[in-house]
């Protein structure tokens, strides 16, 4: 299985119970996304535990009145077909209020990061 879908699939599972926050093992790329999420406003924190094999990301999760700030994640770029967007042809959001994760040659990034300094890259997920 895909390690970021296991990381979607946890903090959707935990949103869905009411879960305060979710471990999910670690990765750079996980925590940079997790790192993301907060900045953005979705979680409320993100914290590295562990060592070495044992290393996990603690993830906060962030509610209104009982109704999460993760309305949704999807994976767009799959192990099986990988899409990438061009600094020309950006990948556009169907939803007003998401926001795609891309992973450039600069680092993990926003959409809205990426049109800033006119990169592409990999759409790696989409927040709601």
């Amino acid at each position: 299985m895909d390690p970021l879908v296991d990381m979607f699939n946890r903090v959707r599972n935990a949103l869905a119970v009411g879960k305060e926050q979710v471990e999910v093992p670690h990765s750079n790329m996980k925590l940079e996304i997790a790192k993301i999420l907060e900045r953005l406003g979705y979680v409320k924190s993100v914290d590295s535990k562990g060592r070495k094999v044992r290393r996990t990301i603690e993830i906060a999760l962030k509610y209104h009145d009982k109704v999460p700030a993760i309305m949704g994640l999807r994976r767009i770029s799959k192990q099986g077909q990988r899409v990438y967007a061009s600094a020309q042809k950006l990948f556009r959001i169907k939803k007003r209020d998401a926001v795609a994760i891309f992973s450039t040659s600069k680092g993990i990034m926003t959409d809205g990061e990426a049109r800033k300094q006119g990169i592409g890259g990999e759409v790696v997920c989409e927040v709601w």
